[in-house]
């Protein structure tokens, strides 16, 4: 169904949060996150009032490939891990597992054929290649539920020791499931924190439930009851436990690793700051999660701060294969670069529903191009002030520009700072680099000898300052821009940039040279100046240089992407290829209507086709000898009256330009 993209205000009545209260709050930096358990954009501070971030993340169910709705998911977490990490000075520890037993993948490997470890193990690699590609880091610690069966085992025994879980009615199965006791937990817990709305959504409980075990209705003691492990006969996808052979159901598996994982880091209560996932995940798994959780360790708030993505729809519909609107992450990055699919997830707010599609990626590409023209021409002005003087006798005096221009850069860091301390509103830290650009454009329109240097590369360094931090870039200062080739320790983590100039001038220098005196020599000189555009347009752009000519007869280079500039050559060339088309066509109407009008009246009739280009429009058996015009089509069937009226005007217009084209020969 279509997404209402319509804002509702939320009148249900959340559960009590209690927000963090360690003995004293040595960090704080003023951010507040959007945070599910309330709904409401609360203070971040962590569990022990420092540095350190607990933050644990639903991976993926790895039975198929990896689509643009993880990458929703991923990448979106992936920037705002960066921002905390690399903006706010958080120490982030993310936990993130991998489901590698699930109905899902069982029904999926039965349905090829494969053992279920062999399915899981190739959609796994293909998981984190996808991810690579798309520039998100790895989590800090990996889980996987097949290598947590015994803690998985550990942890329901302590539920159904505690009177939280008990064994499937079913008398007559050897191998029980074991399911959460929900109405026993309410009685000391809260159940459904996240979206108490659904508590009872049938359909939500029996999806969550798993395509294999939605018959064993008649194993619970309610509905609402959840199953921790699923008995089963299918030896290759079962595991020995207390109650006989089966696997962990869904939603125990995040409890358990996350819980395992935060144990062995030596947090108190096994508590976490963060837990994040897509938002389709609020009812009935995390919710579930939180239950058995709090159940477990018997505390009242396992999480302090849900946060979950938005939801992406394909052109305004839920992407489904069926809807045949099913984007993999390969397809995606096919189509447009992993810098520019972070922008578009940069340009839309992380928690807010988003529709992915040509225009959403027109938007993020213009976006891309922006920014990237904007570091190319701020290094190229750099490059030209830096060579026309050395820098003691620079311009670097202030005068009413520069203190303007200084304004911008400082409301800019002021407002970039405001936008992420509210719940990491990238979209409105774009706006605010895209004022500045405009602010630095304008600037650079002044001679170069009234430009301030230093002040023009602090606004670039501070772009590329944000970019790094949301993972566009990762350009050391004092370079700027986006980055370009890679350094290594043999280089001295010199930047390929900075290796190249030398040569680049001298190329640069040389190709101009020759291309000046052959404009001087036109006559002598074409095979050359052919020579210097073949240099500017193929050779260089395999290299990843754009040369740009200017109308003064110098040039400047900037470094780009090989492939961005590829594209770009394509492009131009396509274009060119088109109008060279469309000349071609128009000559040859002009020289078909030339012809046509040099054709007497009568022969212009029998001439005329019909819209395919080949059929006669008219019987040439019945042209009138007298009038010189046809009384029948060519399907033999009488003109009617209009269709008379309609060759007479055919042939009196022919007339007329015979008669002039007669005339034209005298």
């Amino acid at each position: 169904q279509k997404h209402n993209k319509a804002k509702t205000m939320s009148t249900t009545q959340m559960p009590k949060w209690h927000p963090p209260a360690p003995a004293s709050v040595e960090y704080d930096v003023g951010l507040r996150v959007m945070n599910s358990l309330t709904r409401n954009k609360d203070k971040f501070i962590s569990m022990d009032g420092g540095r350190s971030v607990r933050w644990y993340m639903c991976g993926p169910t790895v039975y198929a490939p990896s689509h643009m709705g993880h990458a929703r998911t991923y990448l979106g977490f992936d920037i705002i891990r960066r921002i905390l990490e690399d903006y706010f000075g958080f120490e982030v520890d993310l936990i993130m597992n991998i489901t590698d037993i699930d109905d899902k993948i069982i029904a999926r490997a039965t349905e090829l054929g494969i053992p279920h470890k062999e399915l899981s193990s190739k959609y796994e690699q293909e998981f984190h290649e996808d991810m690579q590609a798309l520039g998100v880091a790895p989590p800090s610690v990996l889980t996987r539920v097949t290598d947590y069966i015994p803690e998985v085992v550990n942890f329901i025994e302590t539920l159904i020791g505690k009177g939280f879980a008990y064994v499937s009615l079913n008398e007559e199965a050897s191998n029980k499931s074991v399911y959460f006791h929900v109405e026993e937990f309410e009685k000391v817990g809260t159940y459904c924190k996240l979206e108490p709305e659904a508590i009872q959504n049938a359909a939500k409980l029996l999806e969550g439930e798993g395509i294999l075990t939605q018959t064993h209705t008649s194993d619970k003691r309610s509905p609402r009851d959840f199953a921790l492990w699923k008995g089963s006969d299918d030896a290759p996808n079962a595991w020995s436990s207390p109650w006989g052979n089966g696997r962990p159901g869904w939603h125990i598996e995040c409890s358990v690793m996350a819980s395992e994982i935060l144990n062995r880091m030596g947090v108190e209560g096994n508590k976490m700051d963060v837990h994040s996932g897509g938002i389709d995940l609020k009812f009935p798994h995390h919710d579930n999660e939180l239950a058995q959780s709090e159940a477990h360790n018997g505390c009242c708030q396992w999480v302090n701060y849900f946060i979950h993505t938005g939801h992406l729809h394909i052109q305004g519909f839920k992407m489904s294969k069926s809807l045949k609107n099913f984007i993999t992450i390969r397809q995606a990055l096919e189509q447009n670069s992993p810098r520019q699919v972070r922008f578009c997830f940069l340009l839309h707010q992380y928690n807010t529903p988003m529709d992915y599609g040509d225009a959403t990626m027109s938007h993020a590409l213009v976006c891309d191009k922006t920014f990237g023209e904007f570091f190319l021409n701020v290094k190229g002005k750099l490059r030209e002030i830096e060579a026309s003087s050395n820098f003691a006798s620079s311009h670097q005096k202030w005068g009413t520009h520069e203190v303007e221009l200084q304004t911008v850069l400082d409301a800019t860091k002021k407002n970039v700072d405001a936008a992420l301390k509210d719940d990491f509103d990238t979209p409105r830290v774009l706006k605010t680099l895209l004022d500045l650009v405009k602010a630095v454009n304008l600037y650079m329109e002044k001679d170069n000898d009234q430009i301030v240097s230093l002040l023009l590369k602090n606004c670039a360094l501070y772009v590329t300052k944000i970019f790094n931090v949301f993972g566009l870039s990762n350009t050391p200062p004092p370079n700027i821009g986006f980055t370009i080739g890679t350094s290594s320790a043999s280089d001295g983590g010199a930047n390929s940039e900075e290796q190249l100039v030398p040569i680049l001038n001298a190329l640069m220098n040389f190709r101009s040279d020759v291309r000046n005196s052959g404009r001087a020599n036109p006559d002598d000189m074409n095979a050359i100046l052919k020579y210097c555009d073949t240099f500017r347009d193929d050779t260089l752009v395999e290299l990843g240089i754009r040369l740009e000519d200017k109308a003064s007869g110098g040039s400047v280079w900037k470094l780009c992407d090989p492939a961005e500039l590829k594209r770009e050559r394509d492009l131009k060339e396509q274009e060119t290829q088109r109008k060279l088309e469309e000349k071609r066509a128009l000559q040859e109407q002009a020289a078909r209507k030339e012809a046509m009008a040099k054709l007497t009246p009568e022969d212009f009739m029998k001439a005329l086709t019909l819209e395919d280009g080949k059929t006669l429009k008219y019987d040439l058996a019945s042209f009138d000898a007298a009038t010189g015009l046809p009384t029948k089509l060519s399907s033999g069937e009488e003109l009617n009256k209009n269709q008379i009226k309609k060759a007479n005007k055919e042939f009196t217009a022919q007339k007329k330009k015979y008669e002039k084209y007669l005339k034209s020969t005298q």
